[in-house]
């Protein structure tokens, strides 16, 4: 979700201003997600690299949070969605961890979409934190080294009971992932506009999920065998 400082700063206003109006934007891609039954959404809202950020800056985020999850949690759990959240959330304040699990344990049971919010999250640091969890099994005798496989790697991992990402949007206009879901955007559509966050749209997400329905996913294989896939699957 990128562009929130610009965007302010293009009309001569504090950065926080357009953190806010960000927000605003997050309600646009749920909305988005539940009227066309797409189930999974993660929203990566703050990294673990975002800690080194002004302290200013990062107080007016943690307040920000805070309010949002005070403010949004019931209409989300009315309308039937997970919340979820994946970082090291160690790193916050008592008060945002307490609203986290609040938030969790009262959308439990939702079903209609998984909104992730990955917040004081890296990729890397999700990889690593696998593998040492896969270390202390091995070390206490519980799993040979011989069993870890690409399988056993994705059970540790955050998300690990979510399918992989379809697509990828990333606005602002930078053309990269910068750390994130490094795992599991291996074979995930990507997908860069030039809009700051704040001025994201429905029209603007449509058009990313028609162009992502245009592509051809080989996932490895070649033209010619996803055809035959195709045609084995529609006859089935």
């Amino acid at each position: 979700m990128d562009g929130n400082g610009r965007w302010a700063e293009r009309r001569r206003r504090p950065r926080i201003i357009g953190h806010r109006a960000g927000a605003r934007a997050v309600n646009v891609c749920i909305d988005f997600c539940l009227e066309r039954g797409i189930r999974a959404l993660t929203l990566f809202a703050f990294s673990s690299e975002n800690w080194g950020r002004p302290q200013e800056e990062v107080g007016a985020l943690m307040k920000l949070f805070l309010n949002a999850l005070d403010r949004e949690v019931e209409e989300l759990d009315r309308r039937g969605v997970r919340v979820r959240f994946i970082g090291e959330r160690e790193r916050f304040g008592p008060g945002i961890r307490e609203r986290m699990h609040a938030a969790e344990d009262q959308t439990r049971g939702n079903t209609r979409l998984d909104l992730v919010i990955a917040a004081s999250y890296g990729g890397r640091q999700d990889i690593a934190l696998a593998a040492r969890s896969l270390a202390a099994d091995v070390a206490a005798g519980k799993l040979r080294p011989e069993d870890i496989d690409e399988a056993a790697m994705a059970a540790r991992m955050a998300l690990f009971d979510l399918p992989p990402p379809d697509l990828f949007i990333r606005t602002g206009g930078d053309q990269r992932i910068s750390n994130f879901l490094l795992w599991q955007l291996a074979y995930t559509e990507l997908w860069f506009t030039e809009l700051l966050w704040p001025e994201l749209d429905a029209a603007t997400l449509q058009r990313a999920v028609d162009e992502f329905a245009g592509r051809e996913r080989r996932f490895g294989l070649t033209s010619a065998q996803v055809a035959d896939a195709a045609t084995e699957n529609s006859q089935a």
